[in-house]
């Protein structure tokens, strides 16, 4: 009987210290593009995949460039025809580390961090750095960041024609809430 209650212990003990990967298929992610005085150049995708691993500290977001959602169907087209030609590059990714991540330090009030990786878009990719936002919520763990995307590193062709109607800057928010199988670490108060 002693056997196998310190057996149930050290397993229940592992499985409080050893974390799965915590990860999300409803990210929010928002762009903006406007130019004052312009038609605001928005779009959505609520269906972005943020997946974080403890214990490396790995970052990674994907997200499915058909996924955005416009205000109007144009902007839509033009966006997935002519911008981002999605077809022929239909997903973007981010991989990255989080720096001085410690699972343990994340706790219910916000805690800043720096994240640091590359960022594969239209066929290109570009290391980028950018700061995070991340806290224990009662469903996992909240995560959000904003970062500049320069279009031009990307290869992105805006034509003469609407060049000074789009930003050459993309303002890119993301947030999501990411959720593990195992046990998540507790402290009671």
């Amino acid at each position: 009987m002693k056997r196998i209650t310190l057996f149930i212990l050290l397993f229940t003990t592992f499985s409080i210290f050893a974390q799965d990967k915590f990860k999300t298929n409803t990210a929010i992610v928002n762009f903006e593009a406007t130019v004052p005085f312009f038609e605001e150049i928005k779009a959505v995708n609520n269906l972005g995949t943020i997946v974080l691993e403890p214990e490396t500290s790995t970052l990674l977001c994907t997200v499915v460039i058909k996924d955005f959602r416009f205000k109007m169907d144009l902007m839509q087209t033009h966006f997935n025809e002519n911008y981002l030609e999605s077809d022929r590059y239909p997903k973007s990714v981010f991989k990255g580390k989080i720096e001085q991540f410690n699972l343990v330090d994340i706790g219910e009030t916000e805690k800043e961090y720096a994240v640091k990786g590359k960022l594969y878009l239209h066929g290109k990719s570009k290391i980028i750095e950018m700061k995070a936002f991340i806290k224990k919520v009662p469903e996992g763990i909240q995560i959000s960041c904003n970062y500049p995307i320069e279009v031009a590193d990307f290869d992105i062709a805006i034509p003469n024609v609407v060049a000074g109607k789009i930003s050459k800057t993309a303002h890119t928010n993301l947030a999501g809430v990411l959720r593990s199988n195992e046990p998540m670490y507790v402290t009671l108060k």
